[in-house]
């Protein structure tokens, strides 16, 4: 039995991370395609048929580039920095119910969940994960030596803690309802019919979760940890090569985590019907990065200090009066 576990959380592990990385990947050609439509321009063209082999030409251009490293960095640092906003990205995936019971086709056991680990509190990993993405930005922005780079480091804290707060008090709406913390349970209890997604329970409480869950990983209009128009690139500006693309490789794993829990905790998860289950999970994804993408291509950024006043005069009460009509109600 031993054995068997750990070979069929392997082959788990294996699949996700390909499927992440491989989304990550697509995730940069869909966002430069669909911006040059939504622009009137035609958007990656040249590499593969319909430019689908962009994404592996700028793989291959960052692998080759030099790595350069300026003198006045703390070498440690900002060597460690990249992974450590890489690693809790992908480490989200590890609680997600991607897809019900499945056999890969006969190889494996046909009671294998379709999820690498089915916690009782995977939300409560979430939160733990999502909030340690931070560190690695502020850790780039301290260590580059430039003052750019500490900027957006600092912006990016402050912006983190200021939505975190809003952001985990949307999610108390959904733990109030479902009255437990496994995302298995939680999609459980949405299936059989789209009136029983939580959308429709905490209409509020998705809205609120989408803002701050742009905010977190510094997206437009909510991108101000980079602003290139005041801080050349913000904590990245001094990464080149390698790490510069595992910078890049996080923000787009933050994007496809955070959807991916909007999807679980609001829309259903994998359930639907006639299309295996794994289809409705992977086109609900790509509905919210359209909107991530939409969103990039129609409204400006923010002031900062419009980023703060909403983040804690707006939000947070929203979100508090929210968790609080919730648990009213349930009470009642």
């Amino acid at each position: 039995m031993g054995a068997e576990y750990f070979i069929i959380t392997t082959v788990k592990i294996l699949i996700v991370v390909f499927a992440l990385l491989t989304a990550c990947a697509y995730a940069t050609y869909l966002e430069r395609k669909v911006l040059g439509h939504l622009q009137h321009r035609v958007g990656p063209s040249y590499a593969g048929p319909f430019g689908l082999l962009q994404p592996l030409a700028d793989g291959v251009k960052l692998i080759f580039k030099e790595d350069i490293v300026p003198d006045n960095v703390e070498r440690i640092t900002f060597a460690l920095a990249p992974v450590i906003s890489f690693v809790p990205a992908i480490l989200v995936f590890a609680v997600i119910p991607f897809t019900s019971e499945f056999d890969l086709f006969g190889l494996l056991p046909s009671a294998t969940k379709g999820v690498i680990s089915d916690l009782p509190i995977a939300l409560l990993f979430i939160f733990a994960t999502t909030s340690l993405g931070v560190y690695g930005i502020v850790l780039a922005g301290w260590s580059s030596g430039s003052k750019y780079s500490l900027l957006g480091g600092i912006r990016s804290s402050a912006q983190m803690i200021s939505y975190e707060v809003g952001y985990g008090l949307s999610i108390v709406g959904i733990i109030l309802v479902a009255q437990t913390f496994s995302l298995t349970e939680i999609i459980a209890q949405q299936s059989g019919s789209i009136l029983h997604w939580n959308i429709f329970k905490q209409p509020l409480g998705f809205l609120l979760y989408i803002i701050c869950a742009i905010a977190e990983t510094n997206r437009a209009p909510f991108d101000l940890p980079e602003a290139e128009s005041e801080l050349v690139a913000g904590y990245h500006t001094e990464y080149s090569s390698m790490r510069f693309s595992m910078f890049f490789i996080s923000e787009y794993a933050n994007m496809l985590a955070i959807s991916a829990v909007a999807v679980t905790l609001f829309f259903g998860g994998w359930s639907g019907p006639i299309f295996p289950p794994i289809i409705w999970f992977l086109a609900k994804i790509f509905v919210f990065m359209f909107i991530y993408i939409w969103l990039r291509a129609t409204f400006p950024r923010f002031r900062y200090d419009q980023l703060m006043n909403f983040g804690w005069k707006v939000i947070f009460p929203l979100a508090l009066f929210n968790t609080m009509l919730t648990a009213a109600i349930i009470m009642l």
